[in-house]
């Protein structure tokens, strides 16, 4: 991370044990700070209801259910997002055409190119 680059807190809702300890660590190793981990509906919803985070990295499905009501309240907030999603970004509401995609499974690169877009923003 160079020091024109921002350090971002970053809301991490995924319900796959596996996946958000990979993607906690691909946050850490590029400098960023994870300021939760979610994986059930109603934390994800408290955390996006209270929590300060710059940037949230959403699993679209979560326990079996979509995991729009989390993204409504952070789009609420101002509060920048991105799914992941096994499905791309064809799967999603139309109500979030446009909000950046993370495919699953996804590369350090590709987690990288897309928070840079974001801070851009």
């Amino acid at each position: 991370m160079s020091h024109s680059e921002k350090k971002l807190r970053v809301l991490v809702v995924e319900d796959e044990a596996l996946v958000a300890m990979f993607v906690e660590d691909m946050l850490m190793d590029i400098g960023h700070e994870v300021g939760a981990v979610v994986s059930r509906m109603q934390e994800a919803l408290d955390a996006a209801r209270t929590g300060t985070f710059d940037l949230a990295i959403i699993d679209v499905n979560l326990d079996g259910k979509p995991s729009y009501p989390v993204a409504e309240l952070l789009k609420e907030r101002g509060i920048p997002f991105v799914f992941a999603t096994g499905y791309g970004a064809s799967g999603l509401d139309s109500k979030f055409a446009g909000t950046p995609v993370l495919a699953k499974p996804f590369a350090m690169v590709d987690l990288q190119k897309l928070l840079r877009q974001i801070i851009r923003r």
